[in-house]
């Protein structure tokens, strides 16, 4: 894809991994849009990037997200890159989860997980693909190194993550006659309060991680990972079985 120019809507971009990328294509010459739930969170995040526009919009609820569209395209028609960054992680053991009063909780993850990255894909394809002033349109979708190789302790977040990367793949195949292209960004674990804070601590550095994916785009990669994602992209299933086993080992304490 092309690195400036654009006009760029980052769900989940008032803070962590989406802010990141914001504050670089700012800085590449793009117009960006970014998208949360929190009003408060994004004007933080306007007031470290002041050419920024925020729109508070929770993606778990379908008419949201479908007004978010609406809103997006009316006000700023020259769209042509999603970015499809919002996720949630929940940590848990299936034996001590209450999903008969709780359910609600756990199925949050699947909404914005799952559903807000599909339906708002669908919805700005068909407008990308149609559009001759969006010749270099982009969707990407910000998957986790969890795709490939799920971590025990956060089985729903993986799960939805290898949901995404086989959408993404599909996307790819369908949209390869358009003018869209189709990006997976699949990170490692980042020093960023996904899950909630201090459970990262010992990922990879924020803004380390975000050159490393930019360094990606611009080769024209259509599937990033960096660290210690990228050999976990190509994993036979003997290694991802084998992966898998060791890290819950390592962390399985956290949820027992």
């Amino acid at each position: 894809m092309k690195l400036s120019g654009n006009t760029i809507l980052i769900t989940g971009g008032s803070s962590g991994i989406g802010l990141a990328f914001a504050e670089r294509f700012i800085q590449a010459g793009n117009t960006v849009i970014v998208t949360g739930r929190r009003e408060q969170v994004l004007q933080s995040a306007k007031e470290k990037l002041p050419s920024l526009i925020t729109r508070v919009s929770d993606l778990a609820v379908e008419s949201e997200r479908a007004a978010l569209f609406d809103w997006v395209t009316a006000n700023y028609p020259a769209v042509n890159v999603l970015v499809n960054n919002a996720g949630i992680q929940q940590r848990f053991h299936v034996l001590k989860a209450d999903a008969k009063d709780n359910w609600r909780y756990f199925n949050q993850e699947l909404t914005t997980n799952i559903e807000a990255p599909f339906h708002l894909s669908m919805l700005f394809a068909p407008y990308f693909a149609a559009a001759k002033a969006k010749e270099q349109a982009a969707i990407i979708n910000v998957t986790s190194g969890l795709a490939f190789t799920p971590l025990a302790i956060a089985p729903i977040y993986s799960a939805t993550k290898a949901a995404l990367h086989s959408f993404t793949m599909s996307l790819r195949h369908q949209l390869a006659g358009t003018s869209v292209e189709v990006i997976e960004v699949a990170p490692p674990a980042v020093n960023t309060d996904l899950g909630g804070a201090g459970l990262h601590i010992h990922g990879e550095p924020l803004d380390a991680f975000a050159d490393g994916i930019f360094a990606g785009l611009e080769e024209g990669k259509p599937e990033i990972g960096y660290g210690s994602s990228v050999p976990r992209l190509r994993m036979s299933r003997d290694e991802i079985d084998e992966y898998a086993a060791k890290m819950y080992e390592a962390l399985k304490s956290a949820i027992e």
